[in-house]
């Protein structure tokens, strides 16, 4: 099994930044794909970012240009980097975990991310 714990998160302002960090444990396979996804209120799950252990990243369009994805590998931590936040940000951000061999995808209990003035 894989446990996903979440940290960071919160209330900003629009404009503003914020940082959220996904530590990993477990059974965890050293070739998988690290990122997050969100959900904002009456709105389907999108990806946020992702990023392989060989550090292939891919992110959504929204937030292309504002959001960078980062990892440490020895540290099985994937982190976030939310820069000139909008309030159509503000969503549950949920650390997902892909491990690749076996096709078996984990997440985290979320985290909410709030942009309002």
């Amino acid at each position: 099994q894989v446990q996903l714990v979440e940290s960071g998160g919160g209330l900003v302002q629009p404009g503003g930044s914020l940082g959220v960090s996904c530590r990993a444990s477990g059974s965890i396979f050293s070739i998988n794909a690290m990122g997050w996804f969100r959900r904002a209120p009456g709105k389907q799950r999108e990806l946020v970012a992702s990023i392989t252990s060989s550090g292939y990243t891919e992110y959504g369009d929204s937030v292309k240009g504002r959001f960078t994805i980062s990892r440490d590998n020895a540290k099985n931590t994937v982190y976030l980097q939310m820069n000139r936040l909008k309030p159509e940000d503000t969503a549950v951000y949920y650390c997902t975990l892909y491990i690749i061999i076996t096709e078996l995808r984990s997440w985290g209990q979320g985290t909410q991310v709030t942009v309002s003035s």
